[in-house]
């Protein structure tokens, strides 16, 4: 795998090329049209109001218990939890269908430890520069990892979580079917007691269920290929993550990529003037219900010291 030391070192100044901007859309854009294109095909033959509710409300549980869940609580440690909201957040987390929570966590501090070097399991630049590394790279970065023999150790990365035993559970292949079973049965038990039909139940499995997870999985993915391959560097990282405003709301905040690697631990990725990120309200908004504790708000002083100069 190409390291970071190996990429020319102007690289990351120079403008992105037509080529690589193809790929982006490619892999991202492209599958995103197509969902798109189905809905006013679909409307009114299997897609109404009611589908669009409950997947959007659908997305925003999985998403943020992938965001505030696995990524900033389990992953980084942020905040402290009460019990009963750590066990929800893993729960929604899972519903994603992007694997038990020790298991998404054992991968992501993985990445973190070698980001872009030898060892990340999921790096776009694995396979050098240039078009045809790059296009090896996104395609390994976006899915193509999650097919690699290769496990990252749980033991070795995970530890705490292993020690938590609610936590060690939930991770439990076993334990994991009733929640993909939850994932998409959910949305098809309130579109079914909403519309009153097997039919409205059908169309909100799969509006709610199939097509809510496939959005979740490519605004994920996105953030390990898009967010690592180009973007605005604000703040100073010894790896390629980059901040990616168009990906920031669908993402609930995660595509404030740069600020994230300068400060991992951070519970809000988004810190600069206009950068909203979403799942930092909803830990805040926890914050004050008396949730969660000893949240990792920003520092002004380490936010400074880590600022790129503007230009």
């Amino acid at each position: 795998m190409a390291s970071p030391s190996a990429v020319p070192p102007d690289l990351a100044a120079a403008p992105v090329p037509w080529s690589e901007r193809l790929l982006i859309v490619l892999f991202v854009v492209v599958p995103f049209l197509a969902v798109l294109a189905a809905v006013p095909f679909a409307w009114g033959w299997g897609l109404g109001w009611r589908d669009v509710i409950i997947a959007v409300a659908m997305y925003l549980v999985t998403g943020f218990g992938v965001t505030v869940g696995y990524h900033r609580h389990f992953t980084h440690r942020s905040f402290q939890a009460r019990t009963w909201l750590r066990v929800l957040m893993a729960v929604a987390g899972g519903m994603s269908l992007q694997g038990p929570v020790i298991r998404w966590v054992a991968d992501h501090r993985r990445h973190h430890k070698y980001a872009d070097k030898e060892g990340d399991p999921h790096s776009p630049w694995r396979f050098g520069p240039g078009f045809a590394g790059l296009a090896r790279g996104l395609s390994h970065a976006h899915v193509g990892w999650l097919f690699s023999p290769e496990r990252t150790s749980r033991r070795r990365f995970c530890p705490d979580l292993l020690a938590d035993r609610p936590i060690r559970f939930l991770s439990h292949n076993l334990t994991y079917v009733p929640v993909v079973l939850l994932s998409l049965g959910l949305p098809a038990l309130a579109g079914g007691l909403w519309g009153g039909s097997w039919q409205a139940a059908l169309t909100a499995c799969f509006w709610g269920g199939l097509v809510r997870v496939f959005v979740l999985h490519h605004v994920t993915w996105s953030i390990n290929s898009i967010c690592h391959t180009f973007g605005k560097e604000e703040f100073a990282v010894r790896d390629r993550s980059r901040n990616v405003r168009w990906l920031a709301l669908v993402s609930l905040g995660e595509a404030w990529h740069n600020l994230h690697h300068a400060d991992p631990t951070c519970a809000r990725h988004g810190v600069l003037r206009g950068q909203i990120d979403p799942s930092a309200r909803l830990i805040w908004l926890f914050e004050r219900l008396g949730w969660v504790w000893e949240v990792r708000w920003p520092d002004a002083g380490r936010v400074a010291a880590r600022r790129v100069p503007a230009g």
